[in-house]
Formats: C-alpha cells, sequence, structure tokens
C-alpha cells in the first residue's frame, strides 16, 4: 500500500487541466491571455473612464443575452460578491418578512442576515438535512422567499419556480452563485437571480450581480425612500443607478470585470445558456455514472432529481480515505477536489462548471481509481 503523496498517476489518463476547484474555478487560459493582451489600456485605469465602462457594459450585455433577459429586467452589478448581497438584500429588498429554505451552508448564511436584522421580522426557515431540499409554501405576509439554486456545500440542485399562492407583490431572490451560467433557468420566474462570477463565470471573486426585475427594482425604491437606514456600501439604489452608467459605486476589481465578460462572451459564442447547460449535464453524467458503478464510491445526493450538474458530491465506503485520495491527486497537479470542510464527509467535491472539459472529467474518474487501487 503506498502513501497517497508518493503515488505518480500515468500521464496519459491525468486529465489535461486539473482544476476543479468549486469556487475559485478553473479560468480558461484563453481568457488570461485575452486579460494580459488588454492590460496596458485596461488594467491601473480609473473605473470611472471609458475603458473600464465599456468592459462593464460587455458583461452586462453579455450577460442579458445569455440570459434572454425578459421585458424590464436589469443587470445590476456591485462589490463584495455573495456574501455582500445577501446584506444589500437584507437591507434593500425585504419589507418585513421573509421565508427561506435552507439545506445548506450557504443558504443559511442568508437566513442569519435576514434573522440579525433588528429592523424585519422573524423569517420562517424551511430545512432539510444536507443532501436533500426543502419547498417553499406560500404563506401571508410574507413579502420575499428566498432559497439556493444550487447549494454549492453539499451538491443539490432544485428547479427554480415562482411560489404558487404567494402574496400578490411578494418577491422570489434566488442565490445562483455556483448555478448561474451552468443550470438552466426561466430567469422570469425569479425577481432576483443573483451570483458572483468566481465558478461558472470562470473569472475572480469580489463582485455581485443581480437579474432584477421591474417589481425588484421598485421594492428597492420604496425601501430606499421609506427612510430605513442603509448603509452606503450596501445602499442597492446605489448599485441599480451606477450600474445604468456602467460602472459600480467604489472601485471594482478591474480583472473579475475583463475575466467575468471574457467568459460570459465565450459560452454565448458556443450557444449559450442551452449549451453551457448541456455541457454541464455531459459532465455530470460521466461522474455520477462513474461512482454507481464504483465498488467504493456513490453520489451522496441519493436523489437524482436533485444532484447538481455544477457540484458533484461523492462519499466513500468506510476503509476507503477520500482525504488521502484528495492529497495524491493534489500531488498529481489534480487540485481542490476536497470536501466542503463543514459538511465532514468522506467525500470529494468536484467542480463541473462550462470552463471544465467533460474529457478532463472522465479522466479524472480514471485518475482516482487508479489512486485507490494503490492506496
Amino acid at each position: 500500500m503506498a502513501d497517497a503523496p508518493t503515488i505518480r498517476i500515468p500521464d496519459d489518463i491525468k486529465p489535461a487541466d486539473g482544476r476543479f476547484g468549486c469556487g475559485p474555478s478553473k479560468v480558461r487560459p484563453a481568457a488570461v491571455s485575452a486579460l494580459a493582451d488588454a492590460a496596458t489600456g485596461f488594467l491601473g485605469t480609473s473605473h470611472r473612464q471609458k475603458t473600464v465602462r465599456d468592459q462593464v457594459a460587455r458583461l452586462r450585455r453579455g450577460i442579458a443575452e445569455f440570459y434572454s433577459l425578459p421585458e424590464g429586467y436589469e443587470v445590476i452589478l456591485g462589490n463584495g460578491g455573495t456574501t455582500a448581497f445577501w446584506e444589500v438584500a437584507t437591507f434593500g429588498l425585504i419589507r418585513d418578512r421573509a421565508q427561506f429554505a435552507s439545506f445548506g451552508e450557504f443558504g443559511a448564511k442568508f437566513v442569519k442576515s435576514v434573522k440579525d436584522a433588528p429592523f424585519l421580522g422573524k423569517p420562517t426557515v424551511r430545512k432539510a438535512e444536507p443532501g436533500s431540499a426543502p419547498a417553499l409554501v406560500a404563506e401571508a405576509g410574507v413579502d420575499a422567499y428566498g432559497l439556493p439554486q444550487n447549494e454549492t456545500s453539499t451538491g443539490v440542485a432544485v428547479p427554480i419556480n415562482r411560489v404558487a399562492g404567494a402574496d400578490e407583490g411578494s418577491l422570489l431572490l434566488v442565490d445562483a452563485t455556483s448555478a448561474a451560467g451552468g443550470l438552466a433557468v426561466d430567469v422570469a420566474e425569479t425577481d432576483v437571480y443573483y451570483f458572483a462570477p468566481q465558478k461558472c463565470f470562470a473569472s475572480d471573486g469580489g463582485l455581485w450581480l443581480a437579474l432584477m426585475s421591474p417589481a425588484a427594482l421598485d421594492r428597492a425604491a420604496e425601501i430606499k425612500a421609506s427612510g430605513r437606514y442603509i448603509p452606503a456600501f450596501l445602499d442597492l439604489v446605489t448599485a441599480i443607478d451606477n450600474s445604468r452608467l456602467e460602472q459600480t459605486y467604489n472601485t471594482p476589481a478591474l480583472a473579475t470585470i475583463f475575466l467575468a465578460a471574457e467568459q460570459t462572451d465565450w459560452m454565448n459564442e458556443q450557444g449559450g445558456l442551452a449549451w453551457a447547460a448541456k455541457r454541464t449535464a455531459e459532465s455530470a453524467g460521466i461522474v455520477y455514472g462513474w461512482a454507481e458503478r464504483s465498488a467504493v464510491a456513490t453520489p451522496f445526493v441519493t436523489d437524482p432529481a436533485l444532484r447538481s450538474n455544477v457540484v458533484a458530491t461523492i462519499d466513500f465506503a468506510d476503509g476507503v480515505d477520500a482525504a488521502a485520495i484528495a492529497k495524491a491527486l493534489r500531488a498529481n497537479g489534480i487540485v481542490d477536489t476536497e470536501p466542503y470542510r463543514k459538511l465532514g464527509r468522506n467525500q470529494l467535491r468536484i467542480a463541473l462548471y462550462p470552463a471544465v472539459e467533460p474529457s478532463d472529467v472522465e479522466a479524472l474518474t480514471a485518475s482516482i481509481d487508479y489512486v485507490v487501487e494503490r492506496l
């Protein structure tokens, strides 16, 4: 039996690119080259100037095209990533009461933000154990419903539909951080479809994007006009106003904007959301099919209908050390397959984002088999 770091996987079975991290994710080399080519006139320039605003406009146009944005919806962006947007939504989108579907670490974080807000009523939280998911249900007095489309910590994905029977004027807020760009969705079924670009959009973190319906835009203006205290950095109306000027309120990470725009254009050139969703489904079929055939591995999410096509979580049998597998893979340049730390399971977690080649997913499964045989 070999020690994990000493196992050498033959080059002919290893992935051509060994990056399988769930965020930050693989950035295509072509996108990095494009950034390098544009660097002289872009990096190190003012975000109020045309050079940067053109890239913001390019990103917003590309996202609108990718999602066939419904009439009246707008692409809004700001700094801070999804963690910041939970606070933005807490201050600027929920009037009083919210209901959440919480089935993993990231969904729970938005719940905590709302629970801690002294100016909001106590939210209703519909919970499920990791690996499964609850449904939202209509509830009188709830003015905003929220859920993740894809729970990055567990590899559970759910369909997105408006809540049947919900009060007129209530909003549906969808955390799409690891789903956006890789899972099919009808944006018209949402009021705010928000995400950060360091996953399917193959960029760096530090930015949030939100596809906002006319009702959500109106809600933000209504709450702002109510006189509620809103910190300037978290002021959604300020973000909306600046986005319409193709800029952010304060200085953004310019590389993040450029790389996200580059990835969006690339995916649009391939065929847009339909192409991206088909590609991730292909990769998911490879990894789940391998796990179901394996004598030592099995998909963590037992219900095939809830298995994510962008984040696969694979459990291993007792006696097979997933941490040792990940360590051996890392020693061979196959990186970031470790599970979400707080889930505490004997498993690997594998990103299946559009930038990841399905052939590399196939090679990853062969590499895992090679390692398991030698541990």
